[in-house]
């Protein structure tokens, strides 16, 4: 114990010039050694493993994930050492049985207590549950950065720093004070002071950093609360020379704003880490570091890409198929010797392949993108899509997608995510929402339009989803899905009248006939290739590359219209090797396949059967032009509209032009007037009052007043008294310098006519009326988007992949479904990313 004692003295005398820092340091790696020297040597760890300053055993994924490694010893308590650092120069020193006792009383082994969980090790897994994908982000609700555990405050902090403060932009911000002048918080400080973050719950302004590096007491606490915890909210003392947000600020460096704002430098920079003093790394193995790092990220992106699995069922080395990802690293490394020798020698805490670091990866990725299309909108209005769906699991995801006009004046739809829901109440539907958009810095009060199907918990009037959005956005107008409600008259139509449900009721019956057995479609394309080669030979088909291919009789589904189309069409082509199919059962089958054969041959060989066939497949064609349409992504409502009407039109003249007798027998095409109920042409006043800013409306009178009523009435507070009045001085001049236009008249839609002024310029002169057109095309025509995710979550989330966790799948389908986005994405900004997320063990 004497040597011991000589050490610490001499450690005491060594700090003197280190400083406190360092003596904390130093002390801590002695009482690590006394601890080891006190424990049995079967428990006594190598001398190596002390010096490394590591803390708790953790796995490999655990230990890539946090930066830490292999098997550790305890975390040191420096707080609890019983010894007396350097203080104005005077050396003070400590016993050895003091130290020897504090430690044995906090963590020293008793060889008759029995082993327990450590409880560090607890407080541990219980912050690794936080999901840091739905920390609140209005300052005003957001819980305090030292209320978490301890071990997670520095992730919680670089999680808020990777968001950034909340900035929303509003049209007018409430106003207090005084009667005679009230005040309100204005947008333009964003620009003046980029760190300070507005509360729309308290109407009150936060300090960023000072409430990210906010404590519980010290230096500052209590002059500063109102920047960090009760909130700013005296509008009048802005600006001049008493500027409390400049006084906040300070001029020395010592002030409080200006600490937290070093603070938010040093934690991100890689050089200030403890590890990095200790441990020296060499440039060259940092670039090996980052070149392994840029290699997972390519694979996980490739994974993502091509919506395939990650993991393989036995990713050991010996294994045939360790899964796509470890498979795709092997496949560069057969390119690249050197990469191939780092994975082989990487250590298991820089690997960088481990399933949760695939997540990390994947999860960064997906944040980004999410934050590319935040920032496409802007502060501009943007319109809601949503649908819900079961996924694979049979857990309700819901699915929303944002609809705008960028700034080129092109409509651009982007899925936004994949919100798991416990139920389908619209309140449900609501809150999971305005966390989703909230959480991307969007203003829930900045939607213009709302785009759903027609379940009641969604178009509801009082309790539905679309009013429960009104309640916070009174404008954000709901139009019904134009694609669904075609649907939902086609079916009515088809389900009123007799002879339409009795034919698709035969044909669905002749489909499952035919296609019962692999044996009877073999014998259906026989059938075909000798049908083919017979009409080739008469010279009646043409032939050619991709002509005349063989095909099977397709089914029609309930939920999409289109395939009843299909089905007409190819029993129309196959008609002549389907009977020759039948009458082969009928002669060759068992008793009760000779029946159905019998029945459903004799039921498509009737006059009637043939010729409704043929009715049917004209009329699907007319609205099968009008279902595609209105599917378009870059579809406007008021383009929809019109096709509407065209489709209305062709069914009017089919029904007038020689089917008298036909329709008769059929109830007279019931489906005219389901789509005379289901698209009246009095559907909207917000759409009649637009109308005039519509080329194709070029033989009327351009009416400005319709245009002004428009804003006055629907938009009121997308513009203000002032602007209201320059609007309408600049519609006479549009009237002149637009609608009179040669070009204009080229125009064919009012989406063109956004595009047009972007390109020619007079977006800036005519910025009023650019913005009256922009609020218009986030109207949607239909939630195609939100369908189209779901087919990508059933190829996504697939029925081996079925237990996928919601944030793994709701990544994965980010960057599947804006691949367009997450392309733009460079591999170094990623891994910038991944390296501010969290401490690495290895610096990149």
């Amino acid at each position: 114990m004497g040597q011991l004692e000589s050490t610490i003295s001499r450690s005491s005398a060594e700090a003197e010039y280190r400083g406190v820092a360092n003596v904390v340091t130093e002390i801590c790696w002695l009482r690590n050694l006394l601890l080891e020297l006190h424990r049995p040597l079967s428990q006594a760890t190598s001398l190596s493993t002390i010096s490394s300053h590591q803390s708790l055993p953790c796995s490999q994924d655990q230990s890539e994930a946090e930066g830490c490694s292999g098997h550790q010893g305890p975390r040191p308590l420096c707080m609890k050492m019983k010894t007396q650092s350097t203080i104005n120069g005077k050396h003070a020193s400590s016993s050895s049985q003091d130290l020897e006792e504090t430690i044995n009383l906090d963590n020293a082994p008793a060889s008759n207590v029995p082993v327990t969980e450590n409880p560090r090790r607890k407080v541990q897994m219980e912050s690794n549950d936080i999901d840091l994908s739905t920390l609140e982000r209005d300052p005003g609700l957001r819980l305090q950065v030292y209320d978490y555990p301890v071990n997670q405050q520095d992730t919680v902090r670089r999680a808020y720093l990777s968001l950034g403060p909340l900035q929303p932009t509003i049209s007018m911000f409430p106003k207090s004070g005084p009667k005679s002048h009230k005040r309100s918080f204005q947008a333009s400080w964003y620009r003046l002071y980029p760190w300070i973050e507005y509360s729309k719950t308290l109407d009150a302004a936060f300090c960023f950093p000072c409430l990210i590096f906010n404590k519980p007491c010290g230096l500052g606490y209590h002059g500063q609360q109102a920047f960090t915890k009760d909130g700013f909210r005296n509008w009048k003392k802005v600006g001049g020379k008493k500027c409390v947000l400049l006084m906040h600020m300070g001029t020395e460096c010592t002030s409080f704003h200006n600490v937290a704002q070093k603070a938010w430098d040093d934690l991100l920079k890689e050089a200030q880490d403890i590890r990095n003093v200790f441990e020296k790394f060499t440039t060259e193995e940092r670039e090996k570091n980052r070149l392994r790092l840029r290699a997972s990220i390519y694979s996980v992106r490739w994974c993502a890409f091509q919506a395939v699995a990650f993991r393989g069922h036995n990713e050991k080395p010996n294994s045939i198929n360790r899964g796509n990802f470890l498979e795709m690293l092997e496949a560069l490394g057969e390119f690249s010797s050197e990469l191939k020798d780092l994975f082989c020698r990487a250590p298991k805490y820089a690997s960088y392949t481990s399933p949760m670091i695939q997540k990390e990866i994947l999860n960064l990725i997906s944040n980004r993108v999410r934050r590319m299309i935040s920032e496409e909108i802007g502060n501009k209005r943007y319109c809601l899509l949503v649908d819900e769906a079961r996924d694979e699991s049979h857990k309700e995801q819901m699915s929303v997608v944002l609809r705008f006009v960028n700034k080129e004046g092109y409509i651009i739809e982007r899925f936004f995510g994949l919100v798991h829901v416990r139920d389908t109440m619209a309140q449900t539907l609501k809150d999971g929402i305005c966390s989703l958009v909230s959480h991307y810095n969007l203003d829930v009060k900045s939607i213009r339009g709302q785009g759903y199907d027609g379940a009641s918990n969604m178009r509801g009037q009082f309790k539905g989803l679309q009013a429960l959005i009104l309640e916070d956005c009174k404008y954000a107008y709901y139009v019904h899905c134009l694609a669904h409600r075609l649907q939902l008259a086609l079916m009515a139509a088809s389900q009123v009248v007799i002879a339409l449900r009795k034919f698709f009721t035969q044909l669905t019956f002749i489909v499952n006939v035919v296609s019962a057995s692999s044996k009877r479609t073999d014998q259906l394309r026989d059938a075909q290739v000798e049908h083919i080669a017979y009409l080739i030979f008469v010279d009646e088909l043409e032939t050619g590359r991709g002509l005349n291919q063989i095909g099977t009789l397709q089914r029609a589904g309930d939920t999409r219209w289109s395939s009843h189309l299909r089905s007409v069409s190819s029993l129309i082509k196959m008609f002549s090797p389907t009977c020759e199919v039948l009458l082969k059962v009928v002669e060759d089958g068992n008793d009760s396949s000779k029946g159905d054969a019998d029945s459903a041959y004799e039921a498509m060989t009737t006059f009637e059967f043939i010729f409704v066939l043929h009715l049917v497949k004209e009329i699907m064609g007319i609205t099968d032009l009008l279902c595609q349409a209105l599917q378009r992504r870059d579809q406007d409502i008021f383009n929809a509209l019109r096709l509407i009407a065209s489709t209305k039109m062709l069914l009017q003249k089919l029904k007038d032009e020689g089917w008298d007798d036909l329709l008769c027998r059929v109830k007279s095409f019931c489906q005219l007037m389901e789509l005379d109920h289901r698209f009246s042409d009095s559907s909207m006043e917000l759409l009649r009052l637009a109308s005039t800013l519509d080329p194709k409306n070029e033989c009327e009178t351009f009416r400005s007043a319709d245009v002004c009523q428009l804003v006055e009435k629907f938009y009121p507070e997308d513009f203000s008294d002032q602007e209201k009045t320059i609007l309408n001085m600049q519609l006479q001049h549009y009237d002149i310098d637009v609608v009179q236009h040669e070009d204009y008249k080229k125009l064919t839609s009012i989406a063109d006519l956004c595009q047009w002024l972007v390109k020619t310029k007079r977006k800036t002169t005519f910025d009023l009326i650019y913005r009256v057109i922009s609020l218009l095309l986030t109207l949607p025509a239909s939630t195609a988007t939100t369908e189209r995710s779901f087919s990508a979550m059933n190829t996504v989330k697939t029925r081996i992949r079925n237990k996928m966790e919601d944030e793994f799948l709701n990544d994965s389908l980010v960057l599947f479904i804006e691949r367009e986005v997450a392309e733009k994405i460079s591999l170094e900004e990623i891994m910038e990313d991944f390296k501010a997320a969290k401490d690495r063990r290895v610096p990149l």
